[in-house]
């Protein structure tokens, strides 16, 4: 599919690179049981931790059940499988898969105590709601933990397994099509629970996510199941303005999920449908990749209670949670649709007449132009609508763009392409080069270090204080009426940039090609 192909090879080679010595940590008492954690250097994990029953047999499609208890103590030194999804070649879902998926990850500064009421960070993946694991290398959360804070992490059923809508399957009881977006709500409510036994602090809970893992914040935001979970939220690249499939009707989840099940040899919308629905072996449900946009492709239902609307109505409306966001794209956001610039003037022309739209991005090459459209389409005029209406009800919004290229690729990019943030925000940089799929991989220079250092640092405080200008580097003011500021990181450092890209999102709005 041609996904963050370079970003994919550095990841990878991050297993090897964030492999260490470990210790025996201390033991944790949760409401399931006991944990054994894994001490390296001044920070513990615990992996692998049960936080829903599996959601297998009759409870496949079915919202998460209670996590198991265990008795003695449960050594919480390795990743849970990841959910099942088709093959990528090891970075979205390193090592074993199964349908039985449903644990997270804890990193803490070590010997932290309860009590120590640590601010707590909640990573959500990315992966188009098809691909995506907790146990990625670039997730892990050591760096986080180094700065006093606990990172956790988790898995959420992905593809068919995670959203998938059928007439058979939705008498409830409960809410229906969106479990993915249960489980992640169900992990939230793990960490209220058990979060103060690692040292954490329930009420100071961030919630981040990149590319879907961002849209799943957006939806949290608007998710009254979600309401008091978390007490902020980032979303990195979170496509503010895409929509979700209704539940019922023409073109709707469940017309999607009767074709599926007659593909099958499932018909009608009765208990035994939904039995003969449980009972298809998992290699079925599994299907192969589809492509960006494709309407089969599962993804977000308005089902009228974990979605009851779409994420730029809830922001309009005021429905959104109402906690300090921050948000942002990167600069290269085209980088998913890479032949969308084949016929560039098909892009360029669905936001005005071609000759004006060139001339406002300075006269380009009309692929270059599509690009920067597409970007500002997809993601960053969608920033500055949802920052507005976070404003207009007096609520902090902050916006970043990252435009950071490391200096030995730049003659040969176009920008920084979708995702290319993470490894930077975790802070899991290359010591040294690498060499993976027959490409060297450079090592991190000083000055991606720096730029590394800045994105943790607001980060951090944020997650820390509400407001990540505390970081100690450039002030981030929020989003005022009349000021859609921006803190930009890029090739000249960290910058306030006010009024940020106001002449090309005016003509997008103006277009209404992100509504």
């Amino acid at each position: 599919m041609g996904w963050r192909n370079g970003f994919a090879a550095t990841c990878a080679a991050l297993l090897t690179v964030l492999a260490g010595s470990a210790a025996a940590g201390d033991i944790v008492h949760i409401t399931q049981g006991d944990l054994a954690g894994v001490t390296a250097a001044d920070v513990e994990s615990f992996k692998g931790l049960p936080f829903a029953a599996p959601p297998v047999g009759d409870l496949r499609w079915r919202p998460p059940a209670p996590g198991p208890s265990w008795t003695g103590v449960k050594q919480a030194g390795d990743f849970g499988p990841s959910c099942l999804q088709p093959p990528t070649g090891g970075f979205f879902a390193p090592g074993p898969m199964s349908e039985d998926c449903l644990t997270l990850n804890v990193w803490r500064p070590a010997g932290t105590k309860p009590g120590a009421k640590l601010p707590v960070m909640v990573w959500i993946y990315g992966g188009a709601f098809l691909l995506g694991s907790s146990a990625a290398p670039l997730y892990d959360g050591t760096r986080f933990a180094e700065k006093g804070v606990i990172l956790v992490s988790f898995n959420y059923r992905l593809g068919r397994f995670g959203f998938f809508a059928h007439p058979a399957l939705d008498s409830g009881p409960g809410p229906v099509g969106d479990y993915g977006f249960m489980d992640q709500i169900a992990a939230l409510k793990w960490v209220q629970g058990n979060i103060a036994a690692f040292g954490g602090d329930p009420a100071n809970v961030t919630v981040f996510g990149e590319s879907a893992g961002a849209q799943a914040v957006n939806y949290l935001m608007g998710a009254p199941a979600a309401r008091g979970l978390f007490a902020k939220a980032i979303a990195e690249s979170g496509f503010g303005r895409v929509g979700a499939r209704a539940l019922k009707g023409a073109g709707s989840a469940e017309s999607v999920g009767e074709s599926f099940a007659k593909a099958h040899g499932v018909t009608g919308d009765d208990a035994a449908a939904a039995t003969a629905l449980r009972a298809l072996p998992a290699s079925a449900i599994n299907g192969p990749l589809t492509a960006i946009g494709d309407p089969a492709s599962p993804g977000p239902i308005l089902d009228g209670q974990i979605v009851p609307e779409t994420t730029a109505q809830a922001f309009a409306r005021g429905d959104e949670a109402h906690v300090p966001y921050l948000e942002g794209g990167n600069s290269y956001e085209a980088s998913l649709l890479p032949h969308a610039v084949d016929f560039p003037m098909i892009t360029i022309a669905k936001i005005g007449d071609p000759d004006a739209v060139i001339a406002a991005y300075g006269r380009k090459e009309p692929a270059e132009v599509a690009r920067e459209v597409l970007t500002d389409f997809m993601i960053t005029e969608p920033d500055r609508y949802l920052a507005r209406q976070m404003t207009r009800q007096g609520l902090p919004a902050f916006v970043y763009h990252f435009s950071y290229v490391p200096a030995s690729l730049r003659a040969s990019s176009f920008g920084a392409a979708h995702g290319a943030e993470v490894p930077y925000v975790f802070g899991n940089l290359l010591d040294k080069p690498l060499t993976f799929a027959g490409k060297t991989i450079p090592a991190a220079t000083p000055a991606d270090r720096q730029i590394s250092d800045a994105m943790q640092a607001y980060w951090v405080a944020f997650a820390k204080t509400d407001d990540p200008g505390a970081a100690g580097g450039p002030a981030w003011p929020r989003v005022l009426a009349g000021d859609d500021v921006a803190l930009e990181f890029g090739a000249d450092g960290v910058n306030v940039r006010h009024a940020y890209d106001k002449l090309h999102l005016d003509m997008i709005e103006a277009a209404g090609a992100g509504k």
